[in-house]
């Protein structure tokens, strides 16, 4: 993985009033932390962030920090967003050592067209989208790519299967299917899937008519009662006249 460069600067405004003017001030909240030095919380410039997302395929991203005279390895581990308006709030920085073999999630992407569903009309199936990798930070890929034009309806990519750079290793079980290609549904199949649908999106309003029949059968106890009382209360003068 290609490092890029990024400049930080030393944070002292903490607390949330702080990181707020922080932003105001054009420039984003950032930790770094690691294994070798204690956590510092940093601030980098909200334009060449932005600039250092944009230009890569993924958001775990290699950097050199320069942060005064030092300069400092690390990895964008967590990258917060706004959920509306998506501009990023915080940022966590992972430092490495370049000699040190590091783990992270590593995306997928397949290219070219399955021939099962190119002749047979078969469905591909994107099993996994990222894979755990442990290499070096130089050693990292930004993405894993995988050929599928071979794959045939019923077949599939497993995670033993994909070829990756030397010093490159694909963590998990090695027989745990990445990309498979299913067959078509069939007509009868097709029909069950909608008639099955059909009940579950039929089902919530079921429950609620007997809720509200329920609902309306607790509401008229209370009433037949207090009519009820009156009617008991005129009763009792008429007894005692006879």
């Amino acid at each position: 993985m290609k490092s890029v460069a990024l400049t930080a600067f030393p944070r002292t405004l903490n607390k949330r009033n702080g990181t707020k003017k922080v932003r105001s001030n054009g420039r984003i909240p950032a930790v770094i932390y690691g294994r070798h030095n204690k956590p510092e919380n940093l601030e980098v410039g909200s334009t060449d962030l932005k600039n250092v997302i944009h230009g890569s395929i993924s958001e775990t991203i290699l950097v050199d920090l320069a942060l005064g005279t030092t300069k400092r390895l690390a990895l964008l581990k967590d990258i917060q967003h706004h959920p509306l308006s998506g501009q990023v709030l915080h940022l966590d920085l992972h430092e490495v050592v370049e000699t040190e073999k590091v783990t992270i999630n590593v995306p997928v992407e397949t290219t070219g067209e399955a021939v099962g569903v190119k002749t047979g009309g078969g469905v591909l199936e994107h099993v996994l989208f990222k894979l755990k990798v442990r290499a070096t930070p130089k050693d990292l890929p930004e993405v894993i790519t995988i050929d599928v034009s071979s794959l045939d309806i019923g077949k599939s990519i497993h995670l033993g299967d994909i070829a990756v750079p030397a010093g490159v290793e694909i963590l998990g079980n090695k027989d745990i299917s990445v990309v498979s290609v299913a067959a078509p549904l069939t007509e009868a199949q097709e029909a069950a899937t909608t008639e099955a649908a059909g009940a579950a999106a039929g089902q919530p309003e079921m429950l609620k008519e007997k809720k509200e029949e329920g609902a309306a059968g607790a509401a008229a106890k209370p009433g037949a009662a207090k009519a009820a009382a009156p009617a008991a209360a005129a009763a009792k003068p008429a007894d005692k006249k006879k």
